[in-house]
């Protein structure tokens, strides 16, 4: 099962930077491929800086639904407020983050 690295993580990817209700998408770091609760986090623990995704490869899945586990394409967690898989909602804030996932 794929889990979400970071600072004190729960269960449903929240961490310490990110932890209200719907704080549950872990991001997948385009360098090093693990799948962190935010970019702050995988910036405090790795010796590298987090490295955004290209939005054109369609086939990635950069995206990790901490409720379900599923992993979703750009696609799936964009056009959506929620899950596709189990309808957990992400929250709407993370958008204002994009620039630091996708690129």
């Amino acid at each position: 099962m794929v889990q979400a690295h970071g600072l004190l993580v729960d269960d449903e990817s929240r961490c310490v930077h990110y932890h209200s209700d719907k704080d549950i998408v872990a991001l997948q770091c385009n360098e090093c491929k693990k799948y962190y609760a935010c970019y702050q986090c995988h910036n405090a623990l790795e010796e590298h800086t987090f490295s955004p995704y290209p939005l054109r490869l369609k086939q990635n899945k950069p995206s990790l639904c901490g409720s379900c586990k599923k992993t979703l394409t750009y696609e799936e967690y964009s056009k959506k407020s929620s899950c596709p898989y189990c309808n957990a909602a992400f929250n709407p804030a993370c958008q204002s983050h994009h620039s630091h996932y996708f690129k």
